[in-house]
């Protein structure tokens, strides 16, 4: 056994065999290494083109992922049933976040779509090693698109009247003014950017190497603002009407160190954090009569404005109005630019009309107090539909609800307007005296919306800034005549109480009289504050659409 085993050892034959054998596995798998490895990394760099082309077509067409993806595929030679899965979602391009965080599938308003590919590629040489006959390739690609749109929310002049402005306009601003109606339409002619008025506002300030958000959530002087827009006018219309009414009302505010927070009248989206001075793509052209309103809106605070107005309205002998204008909602504003979801809002609103009616017969006059309260209408950028390659086709789709009105002929009291906390509910109002008779009256009337309207603005709208008005649904008549309709009168005579008939009945008939002359006052006051009698105007004055990028 020894010997054999010694001559075993010793034995040479058949070495060639065995190093051929162990040699021709190592050629094997260099040939699977230079070969199958390097036709699975040029499959691979194939397919990741692929899902890279699908993915940023599909989130240049966003309504249609699926489709737009599983065109590109099939056009590059890979069966549809390579494409796993077309996800879109909501893509921030946040560094604080990590790259598997950027991404949310499912999220909404969608401005991103990630596809996932999967794909076979075949081995030649590495199936002797693995015993499988193909590789699999899995690919992912995320591409988001830049959809914005700058929008606003107010309220359109029916018709103006030069001396009820300046009464309101100068009561916001704690001044005086002495605009004409040609003043003030020169101001809503006027179109100012709103990125160059925040940069000038920003060198009022004295606010240097500041951004945008900085800026805005700074405290700034009113008349710095009002300055920052004469400015602002003068760079972008020269020396005209409406840069003399500019200045006239930037010298009334002289003086006056009352501070607002901006960012309650201008939002700056994703353009927050550049540096004041420089300028996004996206413009936000503004009336200058507008910013002025909204400046007014929010230097008021709830402030209360008292005024006498004179329409020369029939039937109206007399008018005295108290307002008082909220705050907006926490963390919104009057115009902003955004994507998706970006909203803007209008004031929560109270007015006090002490309406003196023209009476007839035993009647002489109407005392007639009529309280109207408006919540903040809201317009929410509902989706951005940019046209490839023409950008002419773009539009823009905005959700709109009025606020919500409440009215009152009742014992509305000074506290009662600036207490936004609790909503009034006033008790009847003695609206006739003629001494031992008395006239007592209460009513209540509301309207609202139960949902957002849509409303379409396509590239002709807004390039002309057209303004579009959303009315309640419930609004079927004049807000005067809902009111007549529970109108509750009580007629008593002296302190017995004892009901007089007929007088009652002339009463209403002389309120009824006046029913569109009331209608008339409310709108135009409530216009002049910057909100509708149960609308809601909005308008879109830029839309921006980039082409769709791979991210992260």
């Amino acid at each position: 056994m020894q010997k054999l085993l010694r001559r075993f050892a010793y034995d040479q034959r058949g070495n060639i065999a065995i190093m051929s054998a162990g040699v021709m596995l190592l050629v094997v798998g260099c040939a699977a290494l230079g070969i199958d490895v390097g036709t699975i990394f040029a499959d691979r760099r194939k397919v990741q083109s692929a899902a890279d082309l699908a993915a940023i077509v599909a989130a240049s067409d966003l309504a249609h992922v699926t489709a737009a993806a599983t065109a590109v595929v099939t056009k590059n030679n890979y069966a549809s049933s390579s494409l796993v899965s077309v996800e879109p979602g909501v893509y921030s391009a946040n560094a604080a976040l990590t790259t598997s965080q950027r991404f949310v599938a499912a999220a909404t308003p969608a401005n991103a779509v990630r596809v996932t590919m999967q794909t076979q590629t075949p081995l030649y040489f590495g199936r002797v090693l693995t015993n499988a006959s193909q590789f699999t390739i899995n690919t992912t690609a995320t591409a988001t698109t830049t959809q914005l749109a700058s929008l606003a929310i107010g309220s359109r002049l029916v018709s103006l009247n030069g001396g009820l402005l300046n009464a309101l306009l100068g009561g916001m601003l704690d001044t005086t003014l002495s605009l004409s109606a040609m003043d003030y339409q020169s101001l809503i002619d006027a179109k100012i950017d709103a990125f160059d008025f925040m940069s000038a506002l920003a060198t009022k300030a004295n606010l240097t190497g500041i951004t945008y958000d900085s800026l805005l959530s700074s405290n700034v002087k009113v008349a710095d603002v009002i300055s920052a827009m004469v400015t602002a006018q003068t760079a972008a219309n020269g020396l005209n009407a409406a840069t003399t009414a500019l200045a006239n009302v930037s010298l009334a505010m002289a003086g006056i160190t009352k501070t607002i927070t901006p960012s309650s009248l201008i939002s700056a989206g994703p353009y927050g954090s550049m540096i004041a001075g420089q300028k996004p793509k996206t413009g936000v052209s503004v009336s200058a009569f507008d910013m002025l309103s909204a400046t007014g809106a929010l230097a008021n605070g709830t402030n209360q404005i008292a005024a006498n107005v004179n329409l020369a309205l029939p039937g109206i002998a007399s008018v005295t109005l108290m307002a008082t204008v909220g705050e907006r909602p926490v963390g919104t504003s009057w115009v902003t630019v955004g994507s998706a979801g970006a909203t803007v809002h209008t004031a929560q609103t109270r007015i006090l009309l002490q309406v003196q009616l023209v009476g007839s017969g035993a009647v002489s006059v109407v005392n007639l107090p009529v309280y109207v309260e408006i919540a903040a209408g809201t317009a929410t950028l509902n989706s951005v539909s940019c046209g490839y390659p023409n950008v002419n086709t773009s539009s823009v789709q905005l959700g709109v609800s009025p606020g919500i009105v409440d009215a009152w002929i009742g014992n509305v009291t000074a506290a009662n307007m600036t207490n936004f906390s609790t909503a009034p509910n006033p008790p009847a109002v003695n609206i006739v005296n003629l001494g031992i008779i008395q006239v007592a009256g209460r009513a209540h009337a509301t309207m609202a919306n139960t949902s957002p309207t849509s409303v379409n603005f396509s590239y002709s709208d807004i390039q002309a800034q057209t303004k579009k008005t959303v009315n309640t649904t419930s609004y079927t008549s004049s807000l005067t005549s809902s009111l007549l309709n529970d109108l509750s009168l009580t007629v008593n005579l002296g302190p017995l109480g004892l009901p007089i008939p007929g007088i009652g009945p002339l009463v209403t008939s002389i309120i009824s009289g006046a029913t569109a002359s009331i209608d008339t006052l409310l709108a135009s006051v409530l216009q002049s504050l910057g909100v509708g009698l149960g609308q809601a105007d909005v308008w879109v004055t830029g839309v921006r659409c980039d082409g769709a990028v791979l991210v992260n």
